[in-house]
């Protein structure tokens, strides 16, 4: 059956690139699969992107400094989606949006007042998908291993020998922040108060982290079915931006050679915790694998990425289910809640 869906993208976060890709591919295949689709940039409200190769390059050139300048401006314009959304009576929307209001849950939660069917988590377990603070206090309550932290807010800076406490090395990061965007790995406590600063640019809570040794594990989660786990070997011995972006700066093993007992347990901890959040749909679940091959789940990722070199489309085929499938069965999901 046709529908008259809407691919929301690009927005206004520290993200907006990725997703303007992601929501390129999404909207690609949406339209082979013989939908009507209107792809709209939201940072601009009711912009439609329809000449890709033009229009995408066009907005990726779009000056960060200038942006982030009218970010609160941009912002407003989310409104003016929703009322577009209505006027062309869309049926479904698929959010290929990531980090900022896309993904925290208040974009959902316009969606819920106007009665949208939307791809991925609802209000609720969006927000606090993006709050890694409460994501890890729920870990925790379900029995889910995390790596120990402690929070740091900007009206309330604990002292230095708490953070430290963790031991070196260990991660400074915003808390409502994806992609490793404002992350920094400290060695030593000269590099402690420039880690800070640089998170606190992304957010009024930043999370101190005992860093794990060890490998880069992630279980993706589809209508409550964990797939296949994927070990990530990012090129810069830890997965940046730059290495979850750019082709060939991360090599990808799936399945991840690892013990069966080892993989099942992941899988079943990244159901967990994708349960424990409250989530649906499709979800990305991150784990370091220590050398001793302990999982220590780091964050449930609600909106993950479908570009190229993304991993849950990688999970997907995994089990034979190809790209246009896959964001097949998730409006599908979507259609019935």
């Amino acid at each position: 059956m046709s529908l008259k869906i809407a691919v929301l993208l690009g927005g206004t976060s520290a993200e907006r690139d990725v997703s303007l890709i992601s929501g390129q591919e999404i909207a690609k295949a949406l339209r082979q699969n013989g939908h009507q689709v209107l792809a709209i940039d939201c940072a601009f409200g009711d912009t439609l992107i329809e000449d890709w190769e033009k229009d995408i390059n066009e907005v990726i050139r779009t000056e960060h400094s200038d942006f982030e300048h009218r970010k609160k401006e941009l912002d407003r314009n989310i409104l003016k989606t929703i009322d577009l959304l209505l006027r062309e009576k869309i049926q479904v929307v698929f959010i290929a949006l990531h980090g900022g209001y896309g993904e925290n849950g208040q974009l959902q939660a316009l969606l819920d007042l106007v009665k949208i069917p939307y791809t991925g988590s609802d209000a609720l377990a969006s927000g606090i998908g993006m709050d890694k603070n409460i994501s890890k206090i729920l870990f925790e309550k379900a029995g889910v291993p995390t790596a120990p932290w402690i929070k740091i807010s900007a009206n309330k800076i604990p002292p230095e020998e708490e953070i430290v406490s963790l031991g070196y090395p260990l991660v400074i990061k915003p808390n409502d922040q994806g992609s490793t965007v404002g992350l920094t790995v400290v060695k030593e406590p000269a590099q402690l108060s420039d880690a800070i600063k640089k998170a606190f640019q992304y957010s009024q809570v930043v999370l101190g982290e005992k860093y794990i040794a060890g490998r880069e594990m992630t279980v993706s989660i589809l209508d409550m079915e964990a797939l296949p786990v994927i070990e990530i070997i990012p090129e810069h011995g830890i997965y940046d931006y730059e290495c979850k972006y750019q082709k060939g700066k991360s090599q990808y093993v799936v399945p991840a050679k690892i013990p069966a007992d080892v993989s099942k347990q992941l899988q079943h901890l990244g159901l967990h915790a994708y349960q424990a959040l409250g989530c649906r749909h499709y979800a990305r679940v991150d784990f370091r694998l220590s050398l001793e091959n302990q999982p220590y789940c780091l964050e449930v990722n609600t909106l993950p990425g479908m570009t190229a070199t993304s991993l849950v489309p990688k999970a997907a085929k995994a089990v034979g289910i190809d790209f246009n499938e896959l964001v097949e069965k998730i409006v599908q999901m979507a259609l019935r809640q």
